[in-house]
């Protein structure tokens, strides 16, 4: 199971569930056990207990540098 904190992009989970829960709404089975009826619900639980992964695509030109790097080269 995966914890919150350790979520590295909060928005890339966010935009995966989202993913997730359309495809649930549009029949998909769920991969896990959910007491909740609820697509967007089971969707994050899905992704939390491991049953999706989930990763950012690399655009081009983009280095991996962290949001601190980036905010300090903006700044310049």
């Amino acid at each position: 199971m995966i914890r919150i904190d350790d979520i590295e992009s909060k928005f890339a989970f966010v935009m995966a569930a989202a993913k997730r829960a359309r495809q649930l709404q549009a029949g998909a089975k769920p991969l896990t056990q959910s007491s909740s009826r609820k697509p967007t619900r089971v969707a994050t639980e899905e992704l939390l207990a491991g049953a999706v992964t989930f990763e950012l695509p690399e655009r081009e030109g983009e280095t991996e540098e962290t949001g601190k790097e980036k905010k300090a080269k903006r700044s310049k």
